[in-house]
């Protein structure tokens, strides 16, 4: 491991999934002497300010990223491209002058690290400094999916693959983290396990009778009224509000309950976000899945996790498909019991490995050497990974 390694560190701000798992890489980094300046937009740089406040040699900027517009438990598209294109302009010029400082503050990155975000990969391209990418996203365009997964969805897997495709060109490495695992199709890929929060790896799988809700969106209000027409007790988080309505309590945002109730539910119930969904995963939590209308990666993350027996996936809450999927709750316990239990040691190998290896003037790492759940074999994969065309 190079010692005292200066990293700019990207992290998309939309939503708050990037950024909890990006503080798990950048804390390891901290602990281990690098620098690291992040890079974040959203209510995720709140979050990573606040958390990484106890390491002095990580420090956070905020940037403009993109944002998106629902409509229900649908992604308005229309009204997300036209709040982002009335917005481009002022949000460029503040992201200039963010890159500017970087520069200005003598801090000359050796390493960019992007979490699906394209300034700090841009900044790389521009200054030629290696990129090592780490999300979730990049399984859309660097794995094959089977046929049967992506019926009915070919055109939003196509736009998909060209969105993710173009986020983070030319990186030295993805490293992909996912709970299944497709056959990688490109080359410089790794696949990992989820990168789970200490919370959630210091929790136990204690199961009791309630089943907890997760919802991002408080437009979709349609949601409560199905809920109160079943025979269980609801725990639901992200309306926004407090109390109780007969079998559903209204939660208040808080991390230590959050963590609690989802560790002691019967099942739960969300969207199709990856983070939520991995943690159920790692716990033991069958899931029911309710991906946001237009979210592609969201549709896959559900349809993966139907195949592999660990939950349910629905286009609409309504009482037949809960009550369905909570009678095969003992069938999806069963399956994720056979899973075993994965902490952030692949993920944190990876990343060592890859600095040392870039650090040592390895533009491009092919393969690595670390344990992964699935990585690239250079032989028999496409060739089209020339720096532009990734």
């Amino acid at each position: 491991m190079l010692p005292g390694v200066r990293i700019l560190y990207g992290v998309v701000g939309e939503g708050m999934g990037h950024a909890t798992r990006s503080r798990v890489v950048i804390e390891h980094l901290a602990r281990l002497g690098h620098e690291v300046k992040v890079v974040v937009s959203g209510r995720a740089h709140r979050f990573l300010t606040e958390k990484l406040a106890a390491f002095p040699s990580v420090t956070t900027e905020e940037i403009d990223g993109l944002t998106l517009t629902y409509l229900g438990n649908s992604l308005d598209r229309s009204a997300s491209i036209f709040h982002n294109l009335k917005n481009a302009p002022a949000a460029v010029a503040r992201n200039v002058d963010v890159y500017r400082k970087v520069a200005e503050a003598r801090f000359t990155p050796e390493l960019v690290v992007s979490d699906f975000e394209s300034w700090a990969a841009l900044y790389a391209r521009r200054h030629g400094i290696p990129v090592i990418s780490i999300d979730n996203m990049q399984i859309i365009n660097r794995c094959r999916h089977k046929k049967a997964l992506l019926k009915g969805k070919g055109f939003d897997f196509r736009l998909a693959r060209l969105a993710v495709k173009a986020k983070v060109p030319g990186a030295a490495h993805y490293v992909v983290t996912t709970f299944f695992t497709p056959e990688v199709r490109k080359r410089y890929t790794t696949l990992v396990p989820p990168i789970l929060r200490p919370e959630i790896l210091a929790a136990t799988r204690e199961p009791g009778d309630h089943v907890l809700v997760y919802q991002t969106q408080q437009t979709n209000q349609g949601l409560v009224p199905a809920l109160r027409q079943l025979a269980y007790r609801f725990r639901v988080y992200g309306l926004g509000r407090e109390g109780t309505e007969g079998n559903v309590t209204f939660c208040p945002f808080s991390e230590t309950r959050f963590v609690d109730d989802l560790r002691t539910a019967r099942a739960a119930i969300a969207g199709g976000g990856f983070s939520l969904m991995s943690e159920a995963v790692a716990l033991g939590v069958p899931l029911l899945s309710l991906p946001v209308v237009g979210q592609f990666e969201q549709e896959l993350n559900a349809r993966y996790l139907a195949e592999l027996g660990f939950g349910g996936h629905a286009r609409s809450l309504e009482k037949q498909t809960l009550e369905a999927f909570l009678e095969r709750v003992p069938d999806y316990q069963a399956r994720l019991a056979q899973r075993p239990r994965l902490d952030n040691s692949m993920l944190l190998g990876c990343v060592d490995e890859l600095i040392l290896r870039v650090g040592q003037g390895e533009t491009r790492v092919r393969r690595l050497a670390t344990a992964a759940l699935a990585k690239s074999d250079e032989e028999e994969l496409e060739a089209d990974d020339a720096v532009g065309s990734d």
